[in-house]
């Protein structure tokens, strides 16, 4: 995520990066869509989410297309370099002053035609991973790169805030109860203020910081070390994650099937489009995480079509979720944090069941943590990283892990309203990462590719999304949704 040229690791077939792509995509998102969708009304949120959807495929495509011209750059590179070593030690005469360095300027000269005939049709193969912050580096200019990183960066941060709240205040649901038993509690009718007392003196709101500063110390200091996310790790999160999501959706079946659902949703309420938004464009998030996902796989002649299907199925299964979900439950006790609506006895019977949805977020988020954190840590060192110079220790080992931990541990002390700041997680710096970036990318990486290789040379991952027409709905899509989103902030709390 910091930028730089990686190894691709160990390759796998695209059915595999079919399901990891799924994995990645499906996450903390999904856990607030049915609020989401019951707070927007469930016409309006079908509609939106289905063109969200459609907006998120065609930017991925975009960032592919992207992937493929960045390899091509770095082969021309290398081929140029070691076609001047050759001329170099065949002749002993240098053709730097001949050949120029930037490749524009380059390409605008002399179009590498030599490149084309030898290996036009694989010049484009996608087969070094190169992440979206070199990318930035080779397509944009110095502002559009500090704008890409600025962008990621509160991505990041809004990541963090959430991890930081969800765990917390899953502890303190599944702990808290004005009854004292909290375990047939959760779900029902019953509405519990921050206030309401927990165990004794203790109130709602203090146990929540508690487990916040509990959470904070026992994975806080990850951040000021490198972690990195092992295989085994992923295997066991996902079965969690996946038993989890097929257990919600069958219980709500059931209690649906059984005459017992209380929901009765409306078919809009334009009032909760604003978080319905932000969290769509959460919930679809993975933009900046293809290069990762997508280099490995072996073949990738029909990538788009695959992450077609993909998109298909996600979609399908947010509909599931979100639809059982909202005719299961009445909106007023559907809670931000899906999971713990199940942690109510006239749902489920089973104690182990309700613990281990109401614990879910606990177990698969705190896993995440550490790895954002450095994630986000490694993106400051890289945006204030100058060529040739090093950091003092205490910077770097000090400062930029405390720059990481610190403001997203106070936003989640100050809110645990996870399904405001998923919304506005989404809405802003989703909005950068998920619309505007791609965008930008594919234009600029389709500009670079004529001048380098010539106006004759085409892309063999060109996004099915070829024409300029698309590059510019999306802008425009993207800075539109800036404005809706702020202007509806500003109008709600004038109200207030």
């Amino acid at each position: 995520m910091a930028g730089g040229i990686t190894d691709t690791g160990e390759l796998y077939s695209p059915y595999v990066g079919l399901v990891y792509m799924f994995n990645l995509i499906v996450g903390t998102g999904a856990l607030t869509m049915p609020k989401a969708f019951a707070t927007a009304g469930w016409l309006v949120s079908l509609i939106l989410l289905m063109f969200l959807g459609f907006m998120s495929y065609m930017t991925t495509t975009f960032v592919v297309e992207a992937m493929a011209a960045a390899n091509a750059q770095l082969r021309w590179k290398r081929m140029e370099k070691r076609k001047e070593d050759d001329e170099d030690s065949s002749s002993g005469v240098s053709d730097s002053d001949v050949l120029l360095q930037d490749g524009y300027e380059r390409a605008e000269t002399r179009p590498i035609l030599s490149v084309q005939r030898r290996s036009s049709a694989n010049i484009f193969e996608i087969t070094e991973r190169v992440e979206m912050g070199q990318m930035a580096s080779m397509f944009f200019n110095k502002v559009g790169v500090n704008l890409f990183y600025f962008c990621i960066i509160i991505y990041l941060y809004g990541d963090l805030a959430i991890y930081a709240a969800a765990v917390p205040v899953s502890l303190m649901q599944v702990t808290c109860s004005v009854t004292g038993n909290h375990s047939c509690s959760v779900g029902d009718s019953t509405k519990y203020n921050d206030t309401d007392k927990c165990w004794g003196p203790i109130r709602r709101i203090d146990a929540y910081r508690l487990y916040l500063a509990a959470f904070t110390l026992l994975l806080g200091p990850f951040t000021f070390f490198n972690v990195q996310k092992t295989k085994y790790l992923q295997i066991i999160t996902s079965l969690m994650r996946w038993i989890a999501f097929i257990l919600m959706i069958i219980l709500a079946l059931i209690r649906i099937s059984r005459g017992q659902a209380e929901g009765h949703p409306s078919m809009a309420q334009l009032s909760g489009i604003r978080n319905l938004f932000g969290v769509c464009v959460y919930s679809f998030m993975c933009q900046h995480s293809l290069p990762s996902l997508i280099t490995p796989i072996s073949k990738k002649k029909h990538v788009n079509k695959l992450v077609l299907l993909d998109y298909i199925l996600i979609l399908a299964f947010y509909s599931l979720l979100s639809f059982t979900a909202i005719y299961c439950f009445r909106n007023d006790t559907l809670m931000d944090m899906y999971t713990l609506n199940f942690t109510n006895c006239e749902i489920i019977s089973v104690a182990f069941i309700r613990y281990f949805l109401g614990l879910f977020p606990v177990f698969t988020i705190s896993t995440n943590f550490p790895i954002i954190a450095v994630t986000l840590r490694n993106n400051w060192k890289t945006l204030f990283h100058r060529e040739g110079g090093t950091y003092p220790w205490v910077v770097d080992r000090i400062v930029f892990p405390a720059i990481t931990l610190i403001p997203p541990v106070l936003v989640a002390f100050c809110t645990h309203d996870l399904e405001s700041l998923v919304g506005i997680t989404g809405a802003y710096a989703g909005n950068g990462i998920q619309y505007l970036i791609p965008a930008f990318l594919a234009y600029c990486s389709r500009k670079d590719t004529q001048l380098v290789f010539g106006s004759g040379t085409v892309n063999k991952h060109l996004s099915p999304f070829r024409h300029s027409f698309w590059i510019v709905f999306v802008l425009i899509w993207g800075f539109s949704c800036f404005v809706f989103v702020t202007a509806n902030i500003v109008l709600s709390e004038s109200k207030l």
